[in-house]
């Protein structure tokens, strides 16, 4: 759902037209955000000397941000304001972002990272981890952590 919305879905309009349908304060401000998203993943180091592709990965990355606001405002609504317990020393709310982050748990050999990380739109999973929670203020709330 969130590709709908990332740099490439985001150029058709309501009906699948290839159309600019934004404002175009909209779309400045989309694009911005987008850059940002870019270089951040940029500056993730695969290998000393060999980083991330901030704008190959852009729309993977936002649409990983999207569905991640999304999930957890969904997950709110589901408690319908009732409090979640605490299970083996992590709040309801770590939970939900452990689960994200566990999804994502792989190993890569070197050579396959390499390979990924110049070619491939999807980020390697342990920066779509740390790209997507870093932008997330629940998650820095839920363990008091600071925001990058």
């Amino acid at each position: 759902m969130t590709h709908g919305f990332d740099d490439q879905g985001a150029q058709f309009d309501a009906d699948g037209n290839l159309k600019n349908w934004w404002t175009p304060d909209d779309l400045k401000n989309f694009k911005q955000r987008g850059d940002c998203i870019a270089k951040q993943f940029d500056a993730f180091e695969v290998e000393p000397g060999l980083h991330g592709n901030g704008k190959l990965e852009e729309g993977e990355s936002i649409a990983d941000l999207g569905g991640l606001v999304i999930a957890y405002a969904a997950y709110q609504k589901s408690l319908a304001g009732k409090p979640a317990p605490s299970i083996d020393g992590f709040t309801a709310v770590q939970r939900f972002f452990l689960g994200f982050a566990s999804h994502w748990a792989a190993n890569y050999r070197p050579e396959e990272a390499r390979l990924l990380a110049k070619t491939d739109p999807h980020p390697l999973d342990p920066f779509r981890v740390d790209g997507a929670l870093s932008n997330v203020p629940a998650f820095a709330k839920a363990w008091a952590a600071p925001r990058i």
